[in-house]
């Protein structure tokens, strides 16, 4: 079977790449723009960094920001509703995860309104047609979804989030431009650069890793783990090298999945409303503990690309817990979190039935059985 590899048509990427987005958007012919972004950015201005230069250069727009965090269907069924009222033909999403998130799904929807009730977008979408064309502006370096098929929905009815898979949903553009994750504190930076190393692991262990993905994925372990910290302080090399690295990452699982980390951190967020990258971050040590054995010498090579020194003369249980505890170290450092003292064990069963059906729990390089799964989240348990 072949390997299939989906990337942007076009990207951007650098300092001022936000300067490209006018002119994009007159080649394109947008005639009125679906300016897609969350709240907290329109309140401190991040949005408006686009949107100013929409208004300069006479580009007609509407702004939609009822999203919330983790966004939901109703978020989604609302931003349709509000796109079609406007006459939009086009999306700008400026944003993190939960921005763009919507976005893709509010695109796919409008050209695909056979799947208008959301949930019906679960899994593999059987889409036939292309969201609107989208341009797609990260505002955080850890969800890489201007370069994923990927999207996220929460549904609040069944306290679950589920997993849309798409070809069709890629935005045509990306621009990552560090600049626009300036603004971005501390407690954000670190989650969202834990979420970017999350997928560059997990993508990197996965069944369906080969050659070309995991180029990727070494290249945004190196980039993650020598730039988080220095991003976490605002310092702006550390914003263009964590920029880079979470782009380079998103290339790579996109195209080849995840795993039992995300899983599982996809039902923290739904029960408890976890953060999904200190989720992510978490459980990283823990699932990366679970997989060890599993991965091959693939725990040699990321502790090589997290800069550990001497790895070709360890023997493989001191590579494995050479691999983990530098990510402890990096996840110690960015201040993540340890425990989540919101799970109790009545909830046990069903947050691991939960995990496990998951749609990036198929990508484990391993097998777990539900006590397994519950045996991880114990970890997370206060003691």
């Amino acid at each position: 079977m072949a390997n299939r590899f989906v990337l942007n048509t076009v990207s951007y990427h650098g300092k001022g790449a936000i300067n490209e987005i006018p002119g994009i958007a007159k080649n394109e012919g947008f005639k009125k723009v679906f300016v897609c972004s969350d709240p907290d950015l329109v309140k401190f201005g991040v949005t408006g960094k686009v949107t100013d230069l929409l208004d300069k250069e006479g580009i007609e727009y509407i702004l939609y920001s009822e999203i919330k965090p983790n966004p939901t269907i109703q978020n989604v069924k609302d931003g349709v509703k509000a796109y079609k009222a406007a006459g939009c033909d086009s999306i700008i999403t400026i944003g993190g995860g939960s921005s763009m998130d919507t976005a893709k799904a509010v695109g796919i929807i409008i050209n695909n309104p056979e799947f208008e009730d959301v949930r019906s977008l679960e899994g593999v979408s059987p889409t036939k047609n292309n969201a609107v064309p989208t341009i797609a502006v990260p505002t955080t370096a850890g969800t890489a979804a201007e370069v994923t098929i990927n999207y996220v929905i929460t549904d609040v009815e069944k306290v679950r989030k589920f997993v849309c898979v798409d070809v069709h949903d890629i935005p045509k553009y990306a621009v990552v431009d560090p600049d626009m994750m300036s603004s971005m504190p501390k407690g954000l930076t670190a989650a969202t650069g834990m979420d970017a190393l999350t997928h560059a692991i997990e993508g990197y262990t996965t069944r369906g890793a080969w050659e070309l993905s995991d180029m990727f994925h070494l290249e945004a372990i190196k980039l993650i783990s020598k730039h988080l910290r220095q991003a976490v302080n605002n310092e702006p090399e550390g914003r263009e090298g964590m920029a880079l690295g979470q782009y380079i990452a998103g290339m790579g699982f996109s195209n080849v999945g995840l795993g039992i980390d995300h899983a599982m951190a996809h039902t923290l967020s739904a029960h408890y409303d976890t953060p999904h990258g200190v989720a992510c971050a978490m459980l990283l040590p823990i699932s990366m503990e679970f997989n060890k054995d599993f991965t091959g010498e693939r725990l040699k090579e990321i502790a090589r690309a997290m800069g550990v020194k001497g790895v070709d003369e360890m023997s493989k249980e001191e590579y494995q817990k050479a691999a983990i505890d530098a990510v402890k170290k990096l996840s110690e450092d960015v201040g993540i979190p340890k425990t989540l003292d919101k799970i109790t064990e009545e909830d046990l069963p069903q947050i691991a039935e939960d995990a496990l059906n998951d749609a990036c729990y198929p990508g484990n390089p391993r097998e777990a059985t539900k006590e397994q799964v519950m045996d991880m989240f114990r970890m997370l348990m206060v003691k």
